[in-house]
């Protein structure tokens, strides 16, 4: 896959909940900076992680709005409309910049606004 074909399956698995198949588009040595969950290495790590990730939404959408890809780089900016487990709504504008080398994601950062995710971070915050 091209950079483009990865982004664009990045956000369709996704948006589908297939998170062992989203897993399987990053590199078995992966870095990803992510504004909530912090620094994480490795594929196993991130599959490890996302096993329960399907526990603390109800539903989870993030929709591309605009896609820039030069080369085996690509920036992103969606939205992410989710509601948690406990009913606690989230909408939010994301950047995602994404960095492939053969067809798998080396490195990913995202950078949003992390008050509309108190609600699925603490119990309070879902009030």
């Amino acid at each position: 896959m091209d950079t483009r074909e990865v982004v664009d399956s990045y956000y369709r698995l996704a948006n589908a909940g297939d998170w062992d198949a989203w897993c399987d588009l990053f590199a078995a040595e992966q870095v990803m900076d992510e504004q909530l969950a912090g620094h994480i290495e490795g594929q196993e790590t991130l599959r490890n992680m996302m096993k329960g990730f399907p526990d603390m939404y109800a539903s989870f959408a993030n929709r591309p709005q605009h896609i820039v890809v030069d080369g085996d780089e690509a920036a992103v900016v969606s939205r992410i409309s989710a509601v948690t487990s406990s009913g606690g709504r989230i909408e939010a504008n994301v950047a995602n910049y994404f960095r492939v080398t053969g067809g798998r994601i080396t490195y990913m950062a995202n950078f949003h606004d992390t008050v509309p995710f108190r609600a699925a971070l603490t119990p309070e915050g879902d009030k």
